[in-house]
This record gives C-alpha cells, structure tokens and sequence, in this order.
C-alpha cells in the first residue's frame, strides 16, 4: 500500500503522523510511504531520518494526496485537505465531527472511508488511541491553569500551591476518565485544594483508596456543581461521550457567578465544549475573558508538547496503520469490530450514531456494510 503523510496545517499544529521508526516497519513489509518534505522538521525528526528510514520526500501536500492510498495524520483534515481526498482513500486521523458540520459534509463528499482515532475502542472497552493524548491533555491542563492564574496573564493572582499561611488553588475537575485523573495527578502534585466530579462511582471509589482527604469526590449532581464551580479559582472541562457532542455542564449563568479573574481550561473542546461559554482558540492566541473569567479552549493542546505527543500518540496509533497497510481497509475493518468502531464515514455514507444524533443526520451502522 502507499501510505502518506502529510505536514499537518492546523495553527501551531507540529505532531505528525508517523514517526521515522514507523515508516521504517512499513517499509520492510513492502509498503511505500510518502512524507511530504518538514513534516517532522519542527520536532527534530529530519526529512534526512525519513529518508533514511526508507520513505520518498514528497515536496507539496497536493501530491502526498493525489497519490497515497491511505494517508496517516494527526488533527482533523482542514478545508483544503478535505478537498484533496479522494474515493477509495483511506483517512486515519482524529476527526471530532460530532461539533462539526462542515468537515462531516466534506468527509461524505470525499467518497473517502474516514476512521477516527478518538473513537476505535479496545477490549476493555476504553479508547486507546485517544488516551495518550488525554493523558498529555489532562497534565497540560493544569500547566495552563497555573499560568493564566498568574495576574499578568489576565488571572486572579493566585499561586497554585499557596504558601505557608495563604491557602492554595481551588481546582474543580468534571470527569474522572482519562484527562480529568491526569489533571488531578499533576493538580495534587503542586498541593492544590481539589474536587472532583464524575457519574462513575466505582472511579471516585479509586480516586478515594489512592488520593484519600486530599481529593474531594463528587458524584456529578447540577446543583453540586454550581456551588463548587461558584467558588473555584479554577475549573478543568474533562467530560468526553465517546463520538459524541461533549455535554455543557456549566451554563453562562454559572460562569458569571465565577470570581473574577478564574480559569476555565475546557479539554472537551474538540468535543464541542462543556462550557456553554467556550468557543475553540489557538496555541497562538489561547485565551478570551467572558464575564470576568479567564477561558483557555485551545482545541489542540497536546501539539504545544508535540515530540512527546507525537512518539506518545503513534505508539498507539501504528499497529492500527500496520493492519489496514497490510489487510486493506475493508478486510481489517471487517475482522476486527475495535477498529471498525472507529470508522465514521465509508462511500459518501455517515456510519457514526453519536454523529448523526449531535447533526440530525441520516447513519448507516458500519455493520451494515459489512454484512451486504
């Protein structure tokens, strides 16, 4: 197969879809991979290093397009990269289409068949390729909340840890799955006063045995919430429905009883947002104040930290890349249901009930296909 990848064009966007070391295990399988020229440049992965691990430099995207048969990226493809698939293409790549109307109708456009990172699921149920960039998500979260604490970046003026005699940081976590636990590792390491609220009680039961008094556990309640978020220096949007459109947990009202000067840091972004307040910003320009509270929704947070994501994110991601080169998209999607639970768009057909449901859209499930 020929696999492509491209450099990604999403604002300070520098991951990319495969490392030299994954390039070099397709190539000994007699695959070809095409990488367009610097796509790795940013994070000291030279087109030397591709080169020589086997791959053919590509100079623009137009053509890595034109010719791969599966191209491999990290963020969902923009406008103009939807405008270069093509059908019979195979799309790996995260995709949150659930908020996003215009990318779900160029997808079905493309005729190209489109498989999410964020919903291929595992054995035990969890959503492997999507983890390791929650747990970056989670870590950085609470790295941005301690810097837009600080009043020249617009905060209250509050250290997260406190001193001797000065309270420390008041953090509110909404979920207890991948990203919220992260948050709350890195939280409760810097000394923080923390609560956290999920539906999952066997979770807070975890949280509990491993963190004991130093973390309060809430079951997620609305009331709850509203007198929690009410006092908090900061609040961490951590709630994911897998595919779907996230829940706004937290109204504007909630946010104008926020002090001013807090943080809401809304990971769920790609996702749509839990914060009814929330609208998707960039690592070049992270922040907006609304009502007096310091938002920070920047829809890809992990490409800040991106050699380490990057190595994190295709640990994950290449034995996917490795079954569809060497089976082909139809027979991979066929024997194995993990992976076909992450295909989201085939022919010109929506196959994702989470994203016909957030878009008021008709679906076909991909079992269907399948079993014509």
């Amino acid at each position: 197969m020929i696999i492509g990848v491209p450099q990604e064009v999403k604002n300070n966007e520098f991951r990319v879809g495969l490392t030299p070391g994954n390039v070099s295990g397709l190539c000994k399988q007699g695959h070809s991979v095409l990488v367009q020229r610097g796509a790795g440049e940013q994070i000291g992965l030279s087109d030397e290093s591709y080169q020589d691990a086997g791959a053919t430099l590509i100079n623009s995207a137009a053509e890595v397009f034109h010719k791969a048969e599966m191209i491999v990226k990290v963020k969902e493809p923009q406008a103009q990269e939807c405008a270069m698939l093509h059908e019979d293409q195979i799309l790996f790549t995260y995709l949150h289409l659930a908020p996003d109307p215009k990318q779900t109708r160029a997808l079905m456009d493309s005729g190209a068949t489109c498989i999410a990172y964020e919903t291929v699921t595992s054995i035990q149920g969890a959503l492997p390729l999507l983890a390791p960039m929650s747990e970056v998500a989670g870590r950085m979260s609470i790295q941005a909340a301690a810097s837009h604490l600080e009043k020249t970046n617009g905060g209250l003026g509050v250290l997260m840890a406190g001193v001797p005699g000065v309270s420390p940081a008041k953090i509110v976590i909404l979920g207890a799955g991948v990203v919220g636990r992260n948050a709350l590792q890195m939280a409760v390491g810097m000394g923080a006063d923390i609560c956290i609220f999920d539906r999952d009680i066997d979770r807070l039961r975890q949280i509990d045995l491993l963190y004991g008094n130093r973390v309060r556990t809430f079951y997620s309640d609305s009331l709850l919430i509203e007198q929690e978020v009410a006092e908090a220096d900061v609040v961490i949007g951590a709630v994911l429905l897998p595919g779907a459109a996230a829940p706004q947990l937290v109204t504007r009202d909630m946010v104008k009883k926020m002090k001013v000067g807090a943080v809401v840091v809304d990971v769920a972004i790609d996702q749509g947002g839990c914060f009814e307040t929330s609208k998707p910003t960039t690592h070049a320009d992270p922040t907006f104040v609304l009502e007096g509270v310091v938002h920070y929704c920047v829809a890809n947070m992990p490409g800040a930290v991106a050699r380490t994501s990057t190595f994190a994110l295709t640990n994950a991601t290449y034995p996917f890349v490795e079954a569809l080169a060497n089976r082909g998209a139809l027979k991979a999607l066929s024997i194995d249901h993990h992976l076909r639970n992450g295909l989201n768009v085939h022919k010109g057909v929506l196959t994702s009930r989470p994203v016909a449901q957030a878009q008021k859209l008709d679906f076909m499930l991909a079992e269907e296909f399948f079993a014509a």
